[in-house]
Parts: C-alpha cells; sequence; structure tokens
C-alpha cells in the first residue's frame, strides 16, 4: 500500500507494516473483511468521504465499506482501518491509493492494470447516474454496459443493479429483472438489489414475488423500514394489491 500502514495498538507508535506482510495478514484472514473510513471533521477536510465513495464503488461483494468516527492520527488522514485484522492506513486521498487499498486486501498482486480498469468503471457508473437524473436513461445504460464490459475486479454488482434500474425505466422489463439476477448472484446480501429486483416483479404484476423481494431486503437491512422511498414502494404495492382485489 502506498499510505502509512501499521496495526492499531494500545502504544502511541504502533509497528509499520510492509506490503507484503500486509498481503499475509489478509490472505490470512476468513471472516469477512470490512473498511471502515474516518469521516470526522479533520479527515473530512483531507477528502475522506471521496475515499469512502470511491472504496464504496470499487468493493467486491465480500468486502464491506462503512463510514466512522475518528481513529487517531490526525493530520495523517484521510485514515481508515481494515477489520478484523485492525490495519490502519493513513493518507489514502487519492482514487489510485484506494486502488492500492483495495487490492492488497484482495490479495492482488501486479494488478494495477485491473483496479484502474475498477476506477474507470466507476467513473462511467457516475456518469450513468448523472444521465439517470436527467431523465436519459438509454444513455445511462450504455454507460453501465461499457462499465460491465470492462469486467472490473470489484463494484460489478451495483453496475448490473444500476442498468437494471435504468432498463426498467426503459421499459424493458425482461432485461431489467436479468440484471437484478445476475447483482443478486454476485451479491447475495445486497439489499438494493432485491429492491430493484422487487420494483421490476412489480412492474411486471407479480406483486407476491415482489412482496417477497421488498421482505428480503428488509430482512438484510432493517434500516430502510424508515426509508421514505421504501414505504412509498411498499404503499404502492399495497394499492396495486387492492386494484387486483378489487371486483
Amino acid at each position: 500500500m502506498k499510505g502509512s500502514l501499521s496495526f492499531l495498538g494500545i502504544s502511541n507508535a504502533p509497528p509499520l507494516l510492509s506490503p507484503s506482510a500486509i498481503l499475509k495478514i489478509c490472505r490470512a484472514t476468513t471472516a469477512e473483511t470490512e473498511i471502515r473510513v474516518c469521516v470526522n471533521r479533520t479527515c473530512r477536510r483531507q477528502g475522506s468521504m471521496e475515499t469512502l465513495q470511491i472504496l464504496t464503488g470499487i468493493a467486491p461483494p465480500h468486502i464491506s465499506v462503512n463510514s466512522c468516527g475518528c481513529l487517531g492520527c490526525c493530520g495523517a488522514g484521510p485514515n481508515l482501518v481494515v477489520l478484523p485484522d485492525a490495519i490502519f492506513v493513513g493518507h489514502c486521498g487519492t482514487a489510485a491509493c484506494a486502488a492500492d487499498v483495495m487490492s492488497d486486501i484482495c490479495g492482488c498482486e501486479d494488478s494495477s492494470d485491473a483496479w484502474s480498469k475498477c476506477l474507470e468503471a466507476l467513473a462511467l457508473r457516475k456518469r450513468a447516474e448523472d444521465e439517470m437524473s436527467k431523465g436519459n436513461f438509454s444513455e445511462a445504460q450504455l454507460l453501465l454496459s461499457q462499465a460491465i464490459d470492462l469486467k472490473p475486479l470489484g463494484g460489478v454488482h451495483t453496475l448490473h443493479k444500476d442498468r437494471s434500474a435504468a432498463l426498467l425505466a426503459m421499459g424493458n422489463m425482461d432485461a431489467a429483472l436479468e440484471d437484478a439476477k445476475v447483482a443478486l448472484r454476485l451479491a447475495p446480501k445486497y439489499p438494493e438489489a432485491y429492491i430493484c429486483q422487487g420494483d421490476v416483479l412489480m412492474a411486471m404484476e407479480q406483486f407476491d414475488a415482489a412482496r417477497n423481494s421488498y421482505s428480503m431486503a428488509l430482512d438484510l437491512d432493517p434500516s430502510i423500514r424508515c426509508s421514505k422511498s421504501f414505504k412509498a414502494r411498499i404503499l404502492k404495492l399495497q394499492e396495486k394489491y387492492s386494484v387486483a382485489e378489487s371486483p
């Protein structure tokens, strides 16, 4: 890694680890890996929100990325910690550094080109999001297809979920459902993909299946119960049920 790396410990100056040591530790890890990025004031000023977005966008399904409070070492940020091994990384303020971190966690040596494709795919996804917000669903679908064709090492499940939403907006429900299913095959614990699949199934008037898909999303992430968009989906589904059951 190109950042400052050390174990989080009680001592004021924890020992630094070489990239090779990091690779050995990460490869020996059997538990799911989590990256926590400090978004406290100092790190936020140093660009930690951008680091958080990049890592989230290029992460494979088995690596979760979340924000957290202060990790110490203020001024050496943006700071993050890789769990469960408690590997501290500082100065992770560029896209290239974020890609290096993810490469080392995944145990991918000599794969700079592969992770560059991840960053390229992420940039295409961001452009697609802009097109979606403008209602240019066909253009968004093309951009997401380009990103998927790059075969990035991470973030592919998100690309398929996003393309499913674009295809649904275009009225191509069969293709939209297929993309949602691909996203779930890649990331079976991805709540947003279940929501996306539920949207497609509701549009196809498969209301029971849509309800089951939304229920799976809720089981995986109970916090979405408070989401206005999720509540709107459930209300819409209830209305669809009422119309279907009315004489």
